[in-house]
């Protein structure tokens, strides 16, 4: 656990400089994007596209192990109702604030003090999403 810190926090700081020079922790960007005014995040998402299918099909294959751990992890995708109805919210709530919780993290230590206002959103929408987890019984 510690001796994978390094890894974290390196990993985190180059995230967050790459939201930081793509403009994503700013809504006004996000929601320019969104609105079909400025296409410039276009490019985010395809570089994220491709390190994605880098990291899930090729790292594996080349690496043969991760560099901060024993094995490469499975991530099935099961695509159902819980699903979609989470992926709309989260679509929901993006387009209304132009903010997603990674940018909204990385844009407070750019002292827009505003997006606490957002990430206490956040935080209510998952503890209401326990509380109904826990009364429902997990799936």
């Amino acid at each position: 656990m510690i001796r994978d810190l390094p890894w974290v926090l390196v990993s985190g700081m180059l995230f967050g400089a790459g939201l930081a020079v793509s403009g994503m922790i700013r809504p006004e960007v996000v929601l320019s994007f969104l609105t079909l005014q400025d296409l410039g995040l276009l490019f985010v998402l395809g570089g994220a596209v491709v390190v994605t299918f880098v990291t899930y099909r090729v790292a594996p294959k080349v690496l043969g192990r991760p560099p901060a751990g024993e094995s490469f992890a499975e991530h099935p995708a099961k695509l159902g109702r819980d699903t979609v109805i989470g992926a709309a919210l989260f679509g929901i709530g993006w387009g209304l604030s132009g903010v997603c919780p990674a940018p909204a993290f990385a844009g407070l230590g750019t002292g827009n003090w505003m997006l606490l206002l957002s990430i206490a959103g956040m935080a209510i929408g998952a503890w209401v999403h326990g509380l109904l987890q826990s009364k429902g019984g997990s799936r």
